[in-house]
């Protein structure tokens, strides 16, 4: 493809440039398209075969003769794929003429896949701290993980992890792939939504089909959403149905996957389209840490930092930061203290380092209200 398209151009620069002053007086030596899609999500999932590139140049110069190409324009099928859009990546010369003698070359569309990365986790259980309830619920899955055939139709097949931000979903979901020695396939929902129509579906569905060649795994989807967004929101970021419905068609089992564990993660459950809720048998809360909690965070975080602390109160760190999730703690109230000192070239991390810390977030951090984070 590349060869003809290269030999059209040069075969084609030299003629027009011999035979033409304007290019929208001179007809299209080659026009290369790239299939764009439907405008409409819900009309099909997958693109139109051509079978027969001959038969498609026939009629796609009989459809478009006359018309002007331009680079980026699209050109929608009117006779045999209706309303199916074509983009113009490339045509010579610049701006010409779709004629009789034009070539037209249609290249495969550009699809991107899932970017998935498969890796066994080294977090253990004892890296989370606290999220008791949570840690005791996922001894279910862990169990089927385990040993998915003894399960049948009753696997814990779709799992929610839903709380506020930082407050240990991943880390859970690794730590649990560890402990049942399973590979987990670890997904931002942003990462399923693709430029062209249908690519978000196929993404879903390859992301499954990858997760049932390693089975017994997980699949972790991130920010779940972003994807399944309640049909009562979806004018905030356009049309989703095509991503829903092939979600839903993955977790309903239609295909079945043994030993393949679905956990969503979310923040914000009063968004998520019911339909797909309610396909999650387990939902699993997530909460702020408590004040001892909180303080587990800061002493266990701080024996790993390079420079030593001197004089540190932590339980008086941990009174203040109430609100704070664990991810809030080492982020913004440890890291940005260390790097403090070390930017200001001081052997030690004190107290005023910590509590200089703590009131830049407490003055930059709306107060928060964690029960309209989630219902």
């Amino acid at each position: 493809m590349i060869d003809i398209v290269r030999t059209a151009q040069k075969t084609s620069q030299k003629s027009n440039r011999e035979t033409c002053s304007e290019p929208s007086e001179c007809t299209a030596e080659f026009l290369v398209l790239e299939p764009a899609g439907y405008p409409m999500a819900s009309v099909l999932d997958e693109y139109p075969e051509i079978s027969d590139p001959g038969v498609f140049e026939h009629y796609a110069r009989e459809q478009w003769k006359g018309y002007i190409a331009r680079k980026g324009d699209y050109l929608l099928d009117r006779r045999m794929f209706p309303d199916f859009a074509y983009k113009v990546t490339d045509v010579e010369p610049p701006g010409s003429v779709i004629g009789q003698d034009t070539r037209i070359i249609v290249r495969d569309p550009v699809i991107s896949s899932v970017p998935v990365v498969e890796f066994r986790s080294d977090v253990t259980f004892d890296d989370v701290i606290g999220q008791q309830n949570a840690r005791k619920k996922c001894k279910l899955i862990e169990r089927f993980l385990e040993a998915p055939e003894k399960f049948g139709k009753w696997a814990p097949r779709n799992v929610l992890f839903f709380g506020p931000s930082g407050t240990g979903k991943t880390m859970l979901a690794k730590a649990l792939a560890n402990k049942a020695h399973v590979p987990i396939l670890p997904v931002k929902a942003t990462e399923l939504i693709g430029e062209f129509v249908g690519e978000g579906a196929r993404q879903i569905h390859q992301l499954y089909e990858r997760a049932q060649e390693m089975a017994p795994c997980i699949i972790f989807i991130d920010e779940l959403d972003a994807i399944a967004l309640d049909r009562r929101h979806q004018e905030l970021r356009g049309d989703v149905a095509e991503i829903v419905n092939a979600l839903l068609t993955e977790m309903d089992g239609i295909v079945e996957r043994p030993g393949v564990c679905t956990i969503g993660a979310t923040n914000r459950t009063d968004t998520i389209d019911p339909a797909v809720r309610s396909r999650f048998e387990e939902e699993i809360e997530f909460t702020l840490p408590d004040e001892m909690e909180r303080l587990a965070i800061l002493e266990s975080n701080v024996k790993t930092f390079p420079v030593p602390v001197k004089d540190v109160d932590l339980k008086a760190i941990a009174r203040m930061t109430g609100e704070l999730s664990g991810r809030d703690l080492v982020g913004k109230v440890l890291k940005t203290a260390l790097h403090n000192v070390i930017i200001e070239d001081r052997e030690n991390v004190t107290q005023d380092d910590l509590l200089s810390s703590v009131k830049k977030i407490k003055n930059i951090q709306p107060p928060s209200n964690a029960d309209r984070m989630y219902i």
